[in-house]
């Protein structure tokens, strides 16, 4: 099944918005700009996560971020300790000076912080209705109790009208839109996107759902059907941004123009190997490497130590 995000017949050319007059040349020359996100989450001092997360994955499928950022945590490589929400205001000031300016393919929502941010984020998304917006829900099981229900009541009532796909871990969308769930056998993906359909939400991405024999299952469906199912072996690491490298990869592919169950498979084949090319940058979890096509091959360990070292930016292919 073939699902367009954008049908070419409504595609709007580069500089519509912002320069009508502007000729064919520099319409061209504007089509070979990477298409652009706007990216509201946190900053991560650790890297695990976050705005830098974002960023490297975007950066890795040939998208531009403009990241809005709306706080920042304290956190290291094994647990968040706390986190420290931007006033709305200053999240609402990022994000109006980017899009007077820059014309956005996606908006991509992560965590930020606060009801009245996402009431913020919302009223933003309202003005855009034709751009696609992905949401992705973490595991805050970090935060203060009093903090997590006011949040998810407000994503949920505010952003997931808004959202185009909807990504988050199976336990963690479980225990959010099906708390009364009263099944003999735990919520199919479908199950959880009819949940999320309810609030308006046309595809959700279920992740880490766990199968026979050490494997993990990751589905995207709407309300209707499964649309696509990706099985992985699953890794003996602890990892730590898994989530926001699939959701930021996604976004950046639907920016892209590919369709939706193509860029999920994409997305997930990404994240399965950043997860395999993981690595310990401190006494905690495993991060994703985002980057690790731009290692070098194993054989490259064989070339003649004499030879001077190629620091040339790799082909563009690489970036899918």
């Amino acid at each position: 099944m073939t699902i367009y995000l954008h049908p070419a017949d409504n595609a709007r050319n580069p500089g519509d918005l912002n320069d009508p007059s502007a000729d064919a040349e520099e319409v061209a020359e504007r089509d070979l700009n990477p298409p652009c996100v706007l990216v509201f989450n946190a900053s991560d001092p650790s890297g695990a996560g976050g705005l830098g997360a974002d960023a490297l994955a975007m950066a890795s499928v040939g998208a531009h971020m403009l990241p809005v950022v709306t706080g920042a945590y304290a956190r290291d490589t094994a647990e968040i300790f706390d986190h420290f929400a931007f006033d709305e205001e200053a999240v609402a000031e990022q994000a109006r000076a980017i899009l007077e300016d820059v014309e956005v393919q996606l908006i991509k929502v992560g965590f930020v912080g606060s009801p009245d941010t996402l009431s913020t984020i919302a009223e933003t998304a309202s003005d855009y209705p034709d751009v696609p917006l992905v949401a992705y829900m973490p595991n805050l099981s970090w935060w203060d109790e009093n903090l997590i229900e006011p949040y998810l009541d407000a994503f949920r009532e505010l952003l997931l009208p808004q959202a185009t796909v909807l990504v988050g871990n199976h336990s963690t969308l479980w225990r959010w839109l099906l708390p009364d769930w009263s099944g003999d056998r735990p919520p199919g993906a479908r199950d959880i996107a009819k949940a999320a359909g309810e609030f308006g939400v046309p595809y959700t991405l279920v992740t880490g759902m766990v199968l026979p024999d050490q494997f993990i299952d990751n589905v995207l469906a709407s309300p209707q059907s499964v649309l696509a199912s990706e099985k992985y072996e699953r890794l003996e690491a602890v990892f730590a941004g898994a989530g926001d490298t699939l959701s930021a990869a996604l976004a950046a592919l639907l920016a892209s123009g590919t369709d939706l169950v193509a860029a999920t498979t994409e997305a997930l084949a990404y994240m399965d190997r950043c997860l395999d090319a993981g690595f310990r940058p401190g006494m905690g979890h495993v991060l994703p490497d985002r980057l690790f096509w731009a290692e070098p091959e194993d054989d490259d360990d064989e070339e003649d130590p004499d030879t001077p070292p190629d620091f040339a930016l790799p082909p563009h292919d690489t970036r899918h």
